[in-house]
């Protein structure tokens, strides 16, 4: 009911932009679940790579179907945060986030549409680089628009947890629905005038036409709320703050990538996980989902209570929660608790998206939004893209290293918001009272 309350409250023009992040996150985290498949099927020739030595001498590394896999879905992730500052600060410079935000949706959907007639590695390669680059451009403009229709810093953090639980209800329910599609294909259409699809080609075209949706949601329903910026060109992120070693945005931001990190260490794990917790591999499904499901569940009451309480709060617990959840994951034995165990990092995640969004926007200096904002969006991004490399390599040192490796960032990262991040809002009550007043 709170999160329902939650939504009700929100600025009509949040959820619109809300639900079009979730219908285009349902349809690209389709292909979180397909390409792998997609690769490892005879539909795509990798044969000839396979067992081909990249690198030199000791620093070389053999090609094999998993990292193959794995190259093409860090791809994205990482040419989508690398990129996100220049996208945002150009946002900036124009003060238009919707071109933005449009060119993106028509570049994840015609890429994803035009995978149905890739049948090559390399083809693979660029149609998710492109999609990557897309990212870029969506992201830093989406959370943009959201700081800046909200009406006050009192209601900044309850437009974020809104914003973010649409968009991981999408994320989280896409890759079940791509698995559905693609164990029940293929698809005769023949009835309507269309070609027989079979699972792969079928999912491609769910996700094209899930972005295809989200375009025309944002295209009848979005519009601008900034004006253009008279930031200089200078794309430098601010690392020295003024009165302390780091600027605030800049710590949340390397503490966020440290987050991504330890959500996605688990990613790469499956096999490995469920030998060790003798489970099915239902059980890794739900245990994956877990961390989506707290965060759908928690992110709109915490991003509203951060508006009252105060940001720091938050993300001082978020973290402090997120090291020994990450730590368990490496050393529980039982499927029950590693399911309790994601739960309770899922809420860490919680405690800090809204409200680290919320504190940068309340430092936002006007007409620079995108900018500052997507110092904590690439942050993410890049850890996600991280994670899961990093416990592919550190796995080999034993199960426990990948989740210890993370703990113990997730201590830096901890340190680092207690030192150098301060609370932005004078007080919960006094802001809530001023916009009320107001």
């Amino acid at each position: 009911m709170g999160l329902l309350s939650g939504v009700a409250d929100t600025d009509r023009r949040v959820i619109v932009l809300a639900l079009a992040r979730m219908v285009g996150a349902a349809g690209n985290s389709f292909l979180i679940v397909v390409l792998p498949l997609y690769i490892a099927s005879d539909l795509v020739d990798i044969e000839s790579l396979l067992g081909t030595a990249v690198g030199v001498g000791a620093a070389s590394v053999t090609l094999t179907e998993p990292l193959l896999i794995g190259l093409v879905l860090s791809l994205f992730g990482f040419l989508n945060s690398l990129s996100q500052p220049l996208t945002g600060r150009l946002s900036d410079r124009t003060g238009a986030r919707r071109p933005f935000v449009l060119a993106g949706i028509l570049l994840l959907g015609t890429a994803s549409g035009l995978y149905t007639i890739a049948d090559a590695y390399w083809q693979l390669v660029a149609l998710r680089a492109a999609q990557g680059l897309g990212a870029s451009l969506i992201i830093p403009a989406t959370v943009a628009l959201v700081n800046e229709y909200a009406a006050s810093d009192a209601d900044r953090g309850g437009n974020f947890g809104v914003y973010n639980t649409f968009r991981l209800i999408g994320f989280g329910f896409g890759p079940v629905l791509a698995g559905a599609v693609v164990e029940r294909g293929p698809y005769d259409l023949s009835a309507i005038g269309l070609p027989v699809l079979d699972g792969f080609d079928a999912a491609f075209a769910a996700a094209c036409a899930g972005a295809y949706l989200s375009f025309v949601l944002v295209f009848l329903l979005v519009r601008d709320a900034a004006e253009a910026s008279e930031a200089s060109d200078d794309l430098s992120i601010r690392v020295r703050g003024e009165d302390r070693l780091l600027d605030p945005v800049f710590a949340l931001g390397l503490a966020t990538v440290v987050m991504g990190i330890c959500i996605a260490l688990f990613a790469t794990l499956q096999t490995q996980v469920n030998a060790r917790l003798d489970q099915p591999p239902v059980w890794f499904g739900l245990q994956f989902a877990a961390v989506t499901i707290a965060n759908v569940l928690f992110q709109v009451p915490v991003g509203q209570a951060s508006d009252r309480i105060g940001r720091r709060p938050f993300l001082l617990a978020g973290f402090a929660l997120l090291v020994p959840t990450t730590l368990l994951q490496g050393i529980v034995t039982e499927p029950v608790v590693m399911t309790l165990v994601r739960l309770a990092q899922g809420i860490a995640v919680a405690c800090v998206f809204a409200p680290s969004l919320a504190l940068a926007g309340d430092l936002a200096r006007e007409g620079e939004s995108g900018t500052t904002l997507s110092v904590l969006t690439m942050g993410f991004g890049f850890g996600v893209a991280v994670g899961p490399l990093a416990s592919g390599w550190l796995y080999g040192f034993g199960f426990l290293v990948p989740f210890a490796a993370g703990a113990a960032l997730a201590v830096v990262a901890l340190a680092a918001v207690v030192t150098q991040v301060e609370e932005t809002l004078e007080t919960g009550g006094d802001a809530a009272d001023a916009a009320t007043a107001d």
